[in-house]
């Protein structure tokens, strides 16, 4: 099982950018597979989560409305389109996947057993 995250870099608050995790090593569907990030002095959480055999989504409060995840069976890919973005959501960015966890919520309220690299996204006043 592998994931590799990609598309992070410095944008102006207001500004977008979209995420992607390419996935491999395992049947696409049969995971739920979510975002996570970490702030410098911050624990890591998760703020979206998407199940790919149901298409059912979960997001953290603190994104709710600026951020839209999505899935494309077809590439083995998870996105995050990040608009409006505030200073406050600079961090590194994960993917992660456990195919313990069966619900968006869940995996994102878990600490996964599988994670991609992570993407630094800053945010400029």
């Amino acid at each position: 099982v592998q994931l590799q995250a990609s598309g992070g870099g410095l944008v102006q608050a207001g500004g977008s950018l979209r995420l992607a995790c390419q996935a491999s090593g395992f049947t696409f569907t049969d995971y739920v597979i979510g975002w996570f990030r970490q702030a410098p002095g911050k624990e890591r959480e998760g703020i979206s989560c998407i199940g790919n055999s149901d298409g059912n989504t979960y997001y953290a409060e603190s994104v709710k409305g600026r951020f839209t995840i999505s899935s494309d069976n077809a590439k083995n890919a998870v996105y995050l389109q990040m608009n409006n973005l505030r200073p406050e959501d600079t961090a590194v960015y994960y993917c992660a996947t456990d195919l313990g966890q069966s619900s968006s919520y869940a995996l994102c309220h878990s600490r996964p057993d599988t994670w991609g690299q992570g993407t630094q996204v800053t945010v400029s006043y």
